[in-house]
């Protein structure tokens, strides 16, 4: 073998024409539940699904060349999992003790893999996933920040250098993307009792120091049309008061909420 790591890939793509496997940049394709001849394994994998922060899957292998088990093939400790596709931030991990981290805030943990003789078998986590445990899956980051003094006149980033500047009282308006999976965010928010709610700080009560203050608010709860396969949020949410806590320490928190929706029928 290579020196270089071997790697099994199971993938979020985005949505394609065609049923058949996909086979991207030469690696061999098939769907979950399917077996591969990999590595000198043949090996499948199945039961894709989230537990706290980590994604989890079923492996099974055995030797591709059971009558010779000194035929070239992969070390069971030399085999990596790995997260790509659709996703901002790849994920991969030994599969062997991948499970070890997971021991603390995953529940299902079942039976890890293991590799008995000539036998690869067990449940591979990769994770955590790039975002805190108490986000439980939704990824925020912030697009845009606009930020003015009480007055109303813009604070520039020529600015963020002279003490002066910050005197007083001041409001920022910040443009937030949320995203998650889905089917995740569905399970999670299923489990909680409710969706997420971001939450910006400071605030002051009332109109505050502008109208767009008022008109965008210090929270939103996330809660996107359900049929989608993506949660994707833009939200506008407003700090505001002593400058340099509104400005220079701002923050946004994610919690959780129980909430009632009405619909037409």
């Amino acid at each position: 073998m290579a020196a270089t790591a071997a790697c099994v890939v199971f993938c979020l793509a985005g949505c394609s024409g065609s049923n058949r496997p996909v086979n991207p940049y030469g690696a061999q394709g098939a769907r979950l539940g399917e077996a591969l001849a990999l590595l000198g394994w043949n090996m499948s994998v199945s039961n894709l699904r989230w537990d706290s922060d980590y994604v989890l899957v079923d492996v099974s292998a055995s030797l591709a060349s059971a009558k010779d088990p000194h035929a070239p093939h992969a070390k069971p400790e030399d085999i990596r999992f790995g997260l790509y596709g659709a996703l901002a931030h790849p994920m991969e991990a030994s599969g062997l003790g991948s499970c070890d981290n997971a021991m603390a805030s995953a529940h299902d943990i079942g039976s890890p893999l293991s590799a008995p003789p000539d036998r690869l078998t067990g449940t591979v986590f990769v994770g955590p996933l790039p975002t805190n445990a108490n986000d439980t899956g939704l990824v925020v980051k912030t697009a845009n920040i606009s930020a003015w003094r009480a007055d109303g006149t813009p604070v520039t980033k020529a600015q963020l250098g002279d003490a002066g500047a910050f005197n007083g009282n001041g409001y920022m308006l910040l443009g937030l993307e949320a995203d998650s999976v889905a089917a995740r965010y569905r399970d999670d928010s299923a489990k909680r009792g409710g969706p997420m709610m971001l939450l910006a700080s400071p605030t002051l009560p009332g109109p505050g120091l502008n109208p767009a203050c008022a008109a965008y608010g210090s929270s939103v709860l996330i809660l996107p049309e359900a049929s989608l396969d993506a949660v994707h949020v833009n939200a506008s949410l407003c700090t505001q008061g002593e400058i340099n806590e509104a400005l220079l320490y701002a923050t946004v928190a994610i919690d959780g909420t129980h909430a009632g929706v009405w619909t037409q029928r």
